[in-house]
């Protein structure tokens, strides 16, 4: 008959005639404990495959050495780098990491957040859905000591900690770009009304234009929800016009490839009859046969790996006693615009 039952920390005590509290200051290499006694101890340890009670040592440092990580779809290779930088960080400090996709979806996101709060994460990082325009889910894990950092897709809120990505150098490299090549009737393909970065994405367009002194027309900026059928309308539209613009700023490469089918299948040829520079620099693009111009880059990864290291921050000022709250944790990175006709 085999025996179940898990060795612990008295009957490795016993084995070696000393107390529980010697045995456990030497599990975690106390300095009140000599090397010879330290090294016994493990010894034995290892001999009946003893393993520390987890569950014990979270409740004793109050933390369960878990984060929480939100984003709204991990196929996309966007998502899935920013995961890698996370689980990075994650794993560089003894973390484990617990993912929810919130498939851009609101409700969805509101019951993820809830059920890491049962779960009691130490903390949680967040990509916004592209629905989400109240914070109150979020904003709610304070009182349970619960710190929140989101990254890329981030509230319009300055109370909050964040990594995001700087879109004006990208945006400006990408027009000044297409004015070079000769053309001035560029148009936007711009995401969804609630998102944050949908906003940022027009503010930085007429900017552009302006610089370059460029006319601003309204019939030629559209917006999408990003989901397929709205994208190829969004292109639509544009095609539609007595005037197509020459040259589309599109949301992102997702919404690109949905772009560049619906070109296609109008008999147009992508930047000859017309032009795309779009957000997000997918890897996909090194396989394709029709590509954009360019794409700007908002490093996934640099981004989610900082978002993780403010998290872990947080997380370890708020296990520290008499601390006063540290100051909101913000940080934005530049965008680059990746030139595909140079690589080409």
């Amino acid at each position: 008959m085999y025996n179940n039952k898990l060795p612990t920390i008295k009957e490795i005590a016993r084995r070696l005639n000393v107390s529980a509290s010697t045995v456990s200051r030497a599990l975690h290499h106390h300095p009140s404990i000599g090397l010879v006694t330290t090294m016994r101890v493990h010894k034995v340890a290892q001999e009946l495959g003893y393993e520390a009670n987890k569950t014990a040592i979270y409740f004793k440092e109050r933390k369960t050495y878990t984060i929480g990580v939100i984003i709204p779809d991990l196929s996309e290779p966007f998502f899935s780098s920013a995961l890698t930088g996370i689980e990075d960080a994650a794993e560089a400090s003894n973390y484990n990491v617990i993912i929810g996709q919130s498939l851009d979806n609101f409700e969805r996101e509101k019951k993820i957040v809830e059920n890491m709060k049962n779960h009691r994460v130490d903390g949680v990082l967040v990509s916004l859905t592209k629905e989400t325009s109240t914070y109150a889910h979020f904003d709610s894990l304070k009182k349970y000591n619960i710190p929140v950092v989101f990254f890329d897709r981030v509230p319009n809120r300055q109370d909050i900690n964040y990594v995001a990505c700087n879109l004006v150098s990208g945006m400006l490299q990408a027009i000044t770009k297409l004015v070079n090549m000769g053309h001035s009737r560029i148009g936007l393909i711009n995401g969804p009304a609630k998102l944050a970065a949908t906003l940022q994405r027009l503010e930085i367009y007429i900017q552009c234009l302006k610089q370059h002194h460029l006319p601003l027309n309204q019939d030629i900026i559209v917006s999408t929800t990003l989901a397929k059928a709205d994208n190829r309308k969004a292109i639509d539209q544009l095609l539609s016009l007595n005037e197509p613009p020459a040259a589309v700023i599109v949301f992102n490469d997702y919404v690109l490839l949905d772009c560049i089918a619906a070109v296609k299948a109008a008999g147009l040829v992508v930047n000859k009859d017309i032009s795309f520079i779009s957000f997000a620099n997918l890897p996909i693009w090194e396989y394709m046969e029709s590509v954009p111009l360019a794409s700007i880059e908002q490093f996934a990864g640099r981004q989610s790996s900082m978002a993780a290291g403010f998290l872990l921050q947080l997380i370890n000022s708020a296990a520290t006693p008499n601390v006063t709250e540290p100051p909101f944790l913000q940080h934005i990175i530049d965008s680059e615009m990746i030139d595909y006709t140079i690589a080409g």
